[in-house]
């Protein structure tokens, strides 16, 4: 049954209920910690009946579980089978995987691959680095598309609709340097386009800077990006355009491998 609210601009085919849900879900993927029934209800902007038909549903098909107090809920490890065959290690994978692993025995840093989802770059894989000073990102965790560089590289090569539609979102400012005027990201997005690369320069968080590179996929696309990313303290420009040198060499052998660039 879909039950769609007068002049919410929702698809009518689609189900709130389900949506709501699927929010609930969203909520607890954020948290590092079980939380209770208040802090979902507040967390989804629902009210606490409605949250807790949303947990006891979730808890029921095995995706939340009710902790020994009887208060707190959390996800279960089932929610990792939903995602088995998108981490699977095929050729694909594989493939970007070693590149990765190349990068970071090169250069001493993590390297991340990240994917476009939406409104959001997601991270899938990463190769972890030697630096003991370093920005320790997770598999899962999301990335703004108008103030990271992951973001932006992917932002760069999708049709410009969707970067109107970033905007339209409006662009929060998350740190120092984050771009907030659509003139400005717009430029930035050519340039980016343009050089192949994309620096966070104090953008996503006010003591991090980044280098992304784009990753060409067959028909010349870019649904992912490797990204590195490090502490302001030693990540300066030069060092950027350092890494930014050699993981773009390995960033176009693996376009190359995966059918991306003659």
């Amino acid at each position: 049954m879909t039950t769609t609210e007068p002049g919410s601009g929702i698809d009518s085919n689609v189900s709130i209920t389900a949506l709501k849900a699927l929010g609930v879900l969203d909520f607890l993927g954020e948290q590092r910690r079980p939380v209770t029934v208040s802090e979902v209800a507040a967390g989804v902007a629902a009210d606490r009946a409605t949250a807790y038909r949303m947990l006891m549903t979730l808890v029921h098909s095995g995706y939340v579980q009710k902790e020994a107090d009887a208060k707190h809920y959390r996800l279960t490890f089932k929610v990792l089978s939903l995602a088995r065959h998108l981490m699977g290690e095929d050729e694909r994978a594989r493939r970007i995987l070693a590149c990765l692993r190349r990068i970071s025995d090169e250069t001493g840093e993590t390297v991340h691959y990240s994917v476009l989802e939406r409104d959001a770059a997601v991270l899938v894989y990463r190769a972890k680095g030697t630096q003991r000073v370093a920005v320790d990102f997770q598999i899962g965790d999301r990335s703004p598309l108008h103030c990271s560089s992951i973001g932006k590289v992917l932002l760069a090569f999708q049709d410009m609709r969707l970067t109107e539609a970033v905007i339209a979102r409006g662009l929060v400012k998350v740190a120092p340097k984050t771009i907030t005027e659509p003139d400005e990201l717009r430029r930035s997005l050519v340039r980016i386009r343009a050089e192949g690369y994309a620096f966070d320069d104090l953008e996503f968080a006010p003591d991090m800077r980044c280098v992304a590179l784009p990753v060409f996929e067959n028909g010349g696309e870019v649904p992912g990006g490797i990204a590195i990313s490090g502490p302001a303290s030693r990540f300066d420009i030069g060092k950027l355009e350092s890494l930014r040198d050699v993981a773009m060499q390995h960033a176009t052998l693996l376009s190359r491998e995966l059918g991306g660039l003659p």
